[in-house]
């Protein structure tokens, strides 16, 4: 199996991408430590998948920092970490308060900071380890209510750069995945609407949504001795949308 007997923490496991990823790692041979502050779900996914579960606040280092020493005593080390956990927050310009940019870069970039930081300190005593981030296609290709979401994003890509080339030289690989347009429970509302569906349709050349299982099967791989080369990338799982770089005007906006 690609990852028996490694120990992973996923961020922001109780639902969507997520939860698909610790799914995927737990059927490749991993153990799982979740983390996500929606200790419902999140407890209901850890038991029905066979993961453990820890309400974590990721923009927190003392409970980042909780959450690793839990990873530790339970697993007796971390072989794996997705930075996974995000938030998003709408609004524009002249609306967008300060708080909410706090809190969605708290989330969104420090999270990932922190948690890495704290796991590096023991992938590096093992001299081993992966770390994976989620991005997202809003780091190249962003839109103008959506600020701090991407500026985030944009920073994970950069982050993932950075941990990269200070990590490599004690074994453990950083790189990220951007995923575009996927199907999970918040998307699936927006896309109820068939003229925001058709929107987003049509800047995504492979006519179709990407789903969880995809996005998961992409961190897998990067998580994985297969992936042992690669090392600071970003892979941009979103069905062409970058090739095309095109979206169907908004007839609503004048």
């Amino acid at each position: 199996m690609r990852h028996k007997d490694k120990r992973a923490i996923v961020t922001g496991g109780a639902r969507g991408i997520g939860r698909a990823i610790s799914e995927r790692l737990i059927s490749e041979g991993a153990k799982v430590l979740i983390a996500d502050l929606d200790a419902e779900h999140g407890t209901e996914t850890a038991d029905t998948i066979g993961a453990a579960f820890a309400k974590t606040d990721v923009s927190s280092k003392v409970e980042v920092e909780a959450l690793v020493a839990r990873a530790v005593e339970d697993f007796g080390g971390i072989d794996i970490v997705v930075n996974n956990a995000a938030t998003i927050h709408k609004a524009e310009l002249l609306d967008l308060e300060e708080e909410d940019y706090d809190r969605v870069m708290g989330v969104n970039l420090k999270g990932p900071f922190l948690l890495s930081q704290a796991a590096a300190k023991h992938m590096m005593a093992q001299k081993s380890g992966a770390i994976v981030n989620i991005a997202s296609i809003n780091s190249e290709l962003t839109m103008p209510d959506h600020i701090p979401y991407a500026i985030a994003k944009g920073g994970v890509v950069l982050l993932t750069k950075v941990l990269a080339l200070s990590l490599i030289p004690h074994g453990v690989r950083v790189n990220a995945v951007a995923p575009g347009t996927v199907l999970t429970e918040l998307s699936r509302v927006v896309l109820e609407n068939p003229e925001v569906e058709k929107m987003v349709l049509s800047r995504t050349p492979i006519g179709r949504f990407g789903e969880p299982d995809e996005i998961a099967a992409v961190v897998s791989f990067l998580a994985s001795d297969e992936a042992s080369f690669i090392v600071g990338q970003t892979i941009y799982a979103e069905g062409g949308r970058l090739t095309l770089n095109y979206t169907m005007p908004d007839d609503n906006k004048k």
